[in-house]
């Protein structure tokens, strides 16, 4: 049984695991090969391995490591079946905003407490993978005083607990053979600061939806909502649906680039595809989020997180592709 109770036959990848003071974010496809598949997938089957290797040298370093497969390299491994929400993601073209899909077969999430660890795993992993796969986009996060994102206000607040977080981000029994698996969709904002500057801190807490310095939650206005509420999903009872967020800040001054890299976790892929769907279109129609008027998504990607169980065979069949 998982935290909420649910039985799930499989051990998860780390998908729980603390948010972390340090984190890269790499996306690679797989060379068209069989041979790149199998390599590819072999470092895959022994990511924990890795992961200890680099881990013991100091264990309050948190190291670890989420691996994700796109739908593309899924269709490549020669099964029968697949997870029931695994697609490509899908673009979200809204009247001023987009939401881009673009390419990614596998996702390393690398987290540590140090970013010496992050670098170190990275460099084995490249180093075991050679010319197996093409590195699409490569980000190195980190934590930003108190949790807090290149905007100014608290980041993740909504994040689910306890009890709460296995039945956010852990497939059960609906889909059986993949239970204890998750999905997991990412993309890259590039922020505008200097708009994002001229305007007044009460003008972006509106955006946001909570103040600024103490991440209290404020009242929402009609017809435009902000930030938070259009992030937040309920069925028609009301009953809220929660992602696991694992956004970190990225940026380089001198290249006077400025982000968040969004990764969120989720049992449900409709879910996180309806926030988006909120975001760029507006609910109601026409009124976006205004966070997208000084934050452009540059990538968007999905993934799907397998069990620990079916990474470590994840190989087996893939050889005839």
């Amino acid at each position: 049984m998982d935290a909420g109770g649910r039985r799930v036959p499989f051990d998860a990848q780390q998908v729980d695991a603390p948010l972390s003071r340090s984190a890269v974010f790499l996306v690679v496809t797989i060379g068209p090969t069989p041979e790149q598949l199998r390599t590819a997938l072999e470092v895959v089957a022994g990511i924990d391995d890795l992961v200890k290797s680099v881990g013991f040298r100091d264990l309050g370093a948190n190291l670890s490591c989420i691996v994700g497969i796109g739908a593309s390299a899924w269709d490549r491994l020669g099964r029968s079946d697949r997870p029931a929400e695994l697609h490509p993601f899908v673009a979200v073209d809204g009247p001023k905003h987009t939401a881009p899909s673009t390419p990614g077969d596998l996702l390393f999430h690398i987290r540590a407490e140090r970013p010496d660890f992050c670098f170190e795993f990275e460099r084995l992993l490249f180093e075991q993978l050679g010319d197996s796969v093409e590195v699409v986009d490569e980000v190195n996060g980190f934590r930003y005083f108190d949790a807090r994102d290149l905007l100014g206000f608290v980041d993740g607040t909504a994040n689910p607990t306890g009890r709460g977080m296995a039945d956010a981000t852990l497939i059960g029994d609906e889909d059986e053979v993949f239970a204890g698996g998750s999905y997991v969709v990412v993309q890259k904002y590039l922020h505008d600061l200097g708009a994002w500057n001229t305007l007044t801190t009460e003008q972006q807490e509106a955006v946001i939806g909570r103040r600024k310095a103490d991440d209290v939650e404020l009242d929402d206005t009609e017809p435009q909502r902000a930030h938070k509420t259009l992030a937040t999903i309920t069925d028609d009872d009301g009953n809220e649906f929660d992602i696991l967020r694992d956004n970190m800040p990225f940026g380089s001054p001198a290249a006077g680039e400025y982000g968040t890299y969004f990764i969120g976790y989720t049992r449900r892929l409709w879910v996180v595809e309806r926030m988006l769907q909120r975001m760029f279109l507006g609910d109601p129609p026409g009124f976006h989020d205004r966070i997208l008027d000084v934050s452009t998504a540059a990538t968007g990607t999905t993934f799907f997180v397998p069990s620990l169980q079916l990474l470590e065979g994840i190989v087996d069949g893939a050889t005839a592709s």
